[in-house]
């Protein structure tokens, strides 16, 4: 549910009547039904809740319970994103990151995702964070650093990760092993196959934790398995480390 949870985002509807439909809604995704979800956001969307105009949009964008349609969904995320609904905006920032229904615009991407974390949308702030670094520009670090903070702090695992890297890599702070490594602890517990990636290396290398081969190498393999293509690098030296070759007699 996690990542439907990120493009429907959790309703805080005051109005009683709208709140409830919202929830029934939302049991309806929870299920699996989109269609009924979909009929029950209509008559909001129409009515200009952002939250269903979103949710709408989404559906178009990802093809849940209708046929995907990237014009459907620019069309109904833009209204959201009018509306001000900070979730709205983050999608809309998506299609305009990946081009898709509108012309790909890194600069408009970036306004709406802006918008969106200002208003406390963690995914947002993961996302700007992560831009304001693959853009390479130093002057950047020290906001991709806040940004990164931000979502961490609400439990997004990829933030963690990322902060874990700026302390190794003495991006935007100075360099901290210690401090890695207790990011990439927490990105791990989060559920980010990266941080266990990173955190097998530096057990692997005794940075900012005791040096285990036997652990490293145990994280590592489990990284991989999940997806992290960042544990493969590391591999090969775990494996020697916990079974050294044999001197020649």
């Amino acid at each position: 549910m996690r990542w439907l949870e990120r493009l429907f985002g959790r309703d805080q509807t005051a109005d009683g009547d709208v709140a409830a439909t919202m929830a029934q809604a939302t049991a309806a995704v929870e299920r699996g039904d989109h269609v009924a979800a979909l009929a029950l956001w209509g008559p909001l969307a129409h009515a200009g809740i952002g939250r269903a105009q979103n949710n709408i949009g989404a559906c178009f964008a990802e093809g849940l319970g209708v046929e995907r349609d990237p014009a459907l969904a620019l069309r109904w995320l833009t209204l959201a994103a009018e509306s001000g609904d900070p979730v709205g905006q983050r999608n809309l920032a998506a299609l305009h990151f990946k081009g898709e229904g509108v012309a790909q615009s890194d600069a408009e991407a970036m306004r709406l995702y802006r918008l969106a974390a200002e208003q406390g949308d963690a995914p947002a702030q993961d996302m700007i964070s992560w831009m304001l670094l693959e853009g390479g520009n130093p002057a950047d670090r020290a906001e991709a650093l806040r940004w990164a903070q931000a979502a961490a702090a609400t439990g997004i695992a990829t933030s963690m990760t990322r902060l874990g890297m700026m302390h190794h890599d003495a991006l935007g702070v100075e360099r901290d092993a210690d401090a890695a490594a207790r990011w990439w602890q927490r990105g791990m517990a989060a559920g980010d196959p990266d941080s266990e990636a990173m955190l097998g290396a530096a057990t692997l290398l005794g940075q900012g934790v005791p040096p285990d081969a036997d652990r490293a190498l145990a994280l590592l393999l489990a990284a991989e398995g999940k997806g992290s293509t960042l544990a493969a690098p590391f591999i090969k030296a775990a494996r020697a480390a916990v079974a050294p070759t044999e001197p020649a007699p």
